[in-house]
């Protein structure tokens, strides 16, 4: 068995939780296109390409997972700076504060990244 240290211990929980979120992902498109192409006739169901949707839906996932990790590894960094400098000196707040809120906005910006991507997955038509 693996004698892993709290921190490794933690970044394999992680990275086995996205890999399940990825999972819950793929199968929920994959079984509602399924449920739905059973309820259409193959005629009017043609134009839909799985291949493109699980791509959509992969590429989502990745874009939230690598933007939220990358947020919370400068958010480390930076946030542990900025407090080292705030007991320092007090003036710097506003400084650090703009400096921590940057790395927020990565996650953010790979949340809107993966919303934009996760409305172009296609739908077969009702």
């Amino acid at each position: 068995m693996l004698n892993l240290k709290g921190k490794h211990k933690f970044f394999l929980l992680l990275l086995l939780f996205q890999f399940f979120l990825m999972a819950v992902v793929f199968f929920t498109v994959n079984s509602l296109i399924t449920f739905v192409s059973a309820q259409a006739e193959a005629s009017s169901f043609d134009y839909y390409n799985a291949a493109t949707a699980s791509s959509l839906a992969f590429s989502a996932a990745i874009s939230l997972a690598a933007s939220v990790l990358g947020s919370a590894m400068a958010l480390k960094t930076v946030g542990t700076a900025a407090i080292s400098a705030l007991a320092e000196r007090e003036e710097v707040f506003f400084k650090s504060f703009l400096i921590v809120a940057f790395c927020e906005a990565i996650a953010i910006y790979g949340l809107i990244i993966a919303i934009l991507l996760w409305t172009k997955i296609p739908s077969p038509p009702a």
